[in-house]
C-alpha cells in the first residue's frame, strides 16, 4: 500500500474530534460585557477547521455555515468550550458539527450556547480541491449525525437550485 492509499483509508469520527477553550476577555465583548456573536462565529469556524484538518490531513477552507442561534448569553470571565467532529464526508467536502458550551467556574454551571454545521473543502497548496477519506461513525449518535448530514446536504442542494432558478 502506498502512502497515498493510506491517506485515503476511512477514518473513525473519533480521529477528528477536537476541543478548544477560550476565556471571554473584555476585548471579546460588547459594552454590556456579553460575548460578541462575531467572535463566537470565529471560534466556531476555528473549532470546525480543526476537526476537518484532522480528518482530511490537508488544508481546508470553509465553504458554508448553516443557521446559527445563540441560546444563552456568555459574559466576560466565562469559559467557552467548543467541541467539533466530522459528521460526514462527501467527495472533497466534509460536514463538521460544532457544539458550544459556556462554563461559569465561579457558579459551577455549564450551559449549551450554540450548535452549528459547517462545510469544509480540502484543498492543496494551490487551492485545488482534494478527495477526502470516508468517515466511519461508530456510535448510535455518530450514525444519527451521519444520516442527518446527508439530509442537510440535500436541503442545501435544493435551496441552491431554487436560488439559481430565481436569477
Amino acid at each position: 500500500m502506498t502512502d497515498k492509499d493510506d491517506l485515503m483509508m476511512p477514518r473513525p469520527v473519533r480521529d477528528s474530534q477536537s476541543e478548544m477553550a477560550e476565556i471571554v476577555l473584555p476585548n471579546d465583548a460588547n459594552p454590556l460585557g456579553a460575548l460578541l456573536g462575531g467572535r463566537l462565529m470565529h471560534w466556531i469556524d476555528l473549532a470546525g477547521a480543526m476537526a476537518a484538518h484532522r480528518h482530511s490531513r490537508n488544508y481546508v477552507v470553509t465553504a458554508s455555515i448553516d443557521h446559527l442561534d445563540f441560546w444563552t448569553p456568555v459574559h466576560v470571565g466565562d469559559l467557552v468550550i467548543l467541541r467539533s467532529s466530522v459528521n460526514r464526508v462527501f467527495h472533497t467536502s466534509m460536514e463538521v458539527g460544532v457544539k458550544v458550551w459556556v462554563e461559569n467556574y465561579l457558579h459551577d454551571t455549564c450551559e449549551h450556547v450554540s450548535s452549528a454545521y459547517l462545510t469544509f473543502v480540502a484543498i492543496d497548496a494551490g487551492g485545488r480541491r482534494l478527495p477526502v477519506p470516508a468517515v466511519v461513525p461508530e456510535s448510535d449518535e455518530q450514525r444519527r449525525r451521519y444520516e442527518d448530514a446527508g439530509r442537510r446536504r440535500e436541503t442545501r442542494r435544493l435551496e441552491l437550485e431554487r436560488r439559481n432558478l430565481k436569477s
